[in-house]
């Protein structure tokens, strides 16, 4: 068997190069026919042929049979028989034949009559085949120009089609079809859309891109809403591209109650990109009053490695995001930003502007204009070991209004240096000292109850201490437990200031060995405190894993400026819990709360992820006690779910809700189905808002989208494909 078949081998390599040598010297004369007519002069290929058998009839016929190969410089075409006519010079084939193009065009044919480089001609009863999803059936095929396919009495779908009799579940019927493989589109003449053959629309011309195509002028999947705010209504996209670097997106939105005009405007240049989203509208439920947005975005590489970056934000009033469902915001973070950040270096000019849409926040008396210049810089002294860093900043935010207290505007300098370095005893501990020295400058404006200026020298010193103990369980994952510990000493005195930035402070485990827990240089952690924590994780490769923090610091007198729940108030904190679990089967949970030293809850809060080939879940919980000094005045409690379960082959289920437990109510629900194969996509959504401000009203919305999957939306997910009984 062996030897037959390197026998069988053997033969068919020396019928492929008598082949080629055969048909080279049969396009040897005339030379003139080398080149066909074409308005564009090419270089004639060359064409192999590989079959069972290779021979030249008598009338100077090159003839191939059996398992026929034609290959080209970007043609492969598969046939039972070629005849090469050099009188003639035309290939006559005859099938099957199945002709390759590239990696996306595929063609299928009974038999077909073509030009010796098989770049032009004729195919009959063939059928095109788009990026493995578009077919396009049709009585005939004229291959034009080495460019253009025109199908006659053409029939298009994505669908896959059985044989059962039964149409597919939509196609599109055309007189004749035009395929540009250079401009990648499809051109259809008397053009018919049919769901289950039943003629739906019908169109004299239509023009749509092919599925290899990502950029193409045109419209986008057409979406219908119902809101109880602005009434029943229709999105159509139409996408424009301009050139190869910069694209708009317009998408009128016709409803009974409003007229809206959106867009998107994207730019890509050489050294950076820009990106301009937002909305014009003139609706019912603010009449005679043009309402708007705009969200702009961008990057810039600059010299010196300095990147420029920009994400500016704006709306007309406080709830048209909300009305229009552009965005969740309601508070609008617009920066205009300069940084560099290398691996000893981040430097970073900032300026910031703040917008709150938030019902009982007036912008006026909000710090809402905010610069920044910060620079901090790492090096490694070989003198003295260890890591050494120097950081400097210069900061102000600024009120619109200039009354007293009310309007207070502030300017600071900070600075410090921090050597820090560790060492690793022999008996496994590991140990690190740190010295820093802080200065710190503030400029007051429009407030009598603080002192115009007022700077401070601040030493801090800390020690601290790990010592992680490890081991391999019997079940082969690796265990490890590391208990941590710190002592440390700030002095000097607290700034006559006031708490405008470090008003909302954490405590968790990232920072459980901080020199200080304050999140802005207004405040400082002073005195002596001792932090006392413990670790374990178990760490395995294809097993569950899991880690679990626990912590507390004590302190020789208390700082008022830690708010009851932020869990470090007192000389004694809160007990810090901490943990994460994650599995392999995709589930993943973590937590955090704050517990007091009495029993007594101030903070917790919880998420849990589950995600494998049916269920994406994604499910998380919040609790803040009741704090006056976090502006607080009744506890928040919240359950947010945002879920999506494959029912089956083609159906998912979509669900998210937002349940206010505090309050007792659901904020906001919603539910959806969605139907998938090869060639429909078809969403349904229903979703409410239900709302307690004064500026935002509640809503109720129904959305339904239609897409036909192959032209404009690729459908790569083979796991929709159905399948043919």
């Amino acid at each position: 068997m062996k030897t037959a078949a390197r026998c069988h081998d053997s033969s068919r390599r020396r019928l492929r190069l008598l082949a080629f040598v055969l048909m080279a010297t049969s396009l040897a004369a005339p030379a003139a026919a080398q080149l066909l007519p074409k308005p564009k002069i090419e270089e004639p290929q060359n064409i192999v042929l590989v079959a069972d058998s290779v021979f030249i009839t008598a009338d100077k016929q090159l003839i191939a049979r059996g398992n026929v190969e034609a290959l080209g410089d970007d043609v492969r075409m598969l046939a039972t028989e070629i005849i090469y006519d050099s009188d003639k010079d035309h290939v006559l084939v005859k099938g099957p034949i199945r002709i390759y193009q590239g990696e996306d065009v595929v063609i299928l044919a009974r038999d077909a009559e073509l030009d010796k480089d098989l770049r032009n001609g004729l195919l009959r009863s063939a059928r095109m085949v788009l990026s493995e999803r578009t077919q396009l059936a049709a009585t005939q095929i004229n291959r034009v120009d080495d460019r253009y396919n025109v199908l006659t009495k053409t029939t298009v779908s994505s669908c896959r089609v059985c044989e059962t009799g039964k149409p597919p579940l939509w196609q599109i019927r055309a007189r004749r079809v035009v395929h540009d493989e250079e401009e990648r589109q499809v051109y259809f003449d008397h053009a018919s859309l049919r769901v289950r053959d039943v003629p739906v629309f019908y169109f004299p011309h239509l023009r749509m891109p092919d599925p290899t195509l990502d950029r193409a002028r045109g419209f986008l999947i057409p979406t219908a809403h119902s809101t109880s705010l602005l009434g029943y209504g229709v999105k159509m996209p139409y996408f424009i591209p301009i050139g190869q670097s910069k694209d708009l997106t317009l998408t009128p939105y016709i409803s009974s109650k409003s007229t809206t005009l959106e867009f998107r405007y994207r730019q890509a240049f050489k050294k950076g990109r820009i990106s301009l989203k937002g909305a014009v509208s003139d609706d019912e439920v603010k009449p005679n009053a043009t309402r708007s947005y705009l969200f702009a975005k961008g990057q810039f590489n600059l010299p010196k490695d300095y990147t420029l970056s920009f994400d500016l934000k704006a709306t007309s009033d406080d709830s048209y995001l909300n009305d229009y469902d552009s965005s969740d915001d309601d508070r609008l973070n617009s920066n205009i930003t300069v940084r560099r950040s290398k691996r000893d270096e981040n430097t970073r000019f900032a300026l910031l502007h703040f917008q709150s849409l938030r019902d009982g926040e007036d912008n006026q008396f909000l710090p809402t204009l905010v610069t920044v210049a910060e620079t901090e810089r790492r090096y490694f002294p070989t003198s003295i070991g260890g890591e050494f860093r120097t950081t400097a900043q210069f900061h102000g935010h600024f009120r619109e209004a200039k009354t007293d207290v009310t309007g207070r505007d502030v300017l600071r300098a900070n600075a410090d240096m921090l050597w820090r370095r560790n060492w690793t005893l022999d008996n496994g501990l590991r140990t690190a000292v740190s010295g820093e020295l802080a200065f710190d400058a503030f400029r007051t404006y429009n407030d009598s109850t603080h002192a115009s200026y007022d700077y401070a020298l601040t030493p801090t010193l800390a020690a601290d201490f790990r010592y992680p103990m490890s081991k391999v369980g019997a079940d082969g994952a690796t265990y490890l437990l590391e208990p941590v510990a710190q002592i440390a000493w700030t002095g000097g005195d607290d700034l006559d200031v006031a708490n405008d930035e470090s008003t909302r402070t954490e405590f968790d485990e990232g920072n459980l060995l901080s020199l200080s827990r304050f999140s802005s240089y207004d405040r400082r952690e002073r005195g002596f405190r001792t932090a006392v924590g413990l670790n374990w994780s178990r760490i395995a490769q294809e097993d569950w894993r899991a880690n679990f923090t626990i912590g507390q610091i004590y302190r020789d007198t208390s700082d008022p400026d830690f708010t009851n729940t932020s869990g470090l108030s007192g000389s004694t904190s809160d007990f810090l819990l901490a943990g994460h679990f994650q599995n392999p089967t995709g589930l993943s949970v973590a937590g955090r709360t704050l517990l007091g030293t009495d029993g007594r809850l101030s903070k917790a809060a919880a998420r849990l992820g589950w995600t494998n080939q049916r269920l994406w879940l994604d499910a998380s919980f919040v609790w803040l006690d009741a704090d006056a000094a976090e502006n607080r005045s009744e506890v928040l409690s919240e359950w947010v779910l945002d879920s999506s379960y494959r029912l089956s082959r083609h159906w998912t289920g979509l669900l998210d809700w937002r349940f206010d437990a505090g309050a007792g109510r659901t904020a906001e629900a919603g539910v959806g189905l969605v139907y998938r194969n090869e060639c429909l996509k078809l969403e349904l959504s229903l979703s409410r808002k239900f709302s307690t401000s004064s500026t935002v009203q509640s809503d109720t919305k129904i959305g339904l989208s239609v897409a036909l999957l192959g032209f404009s939306v690729n459908a790569q997910d083979k796991s929709y494909d159905r399948t043919c009984g």
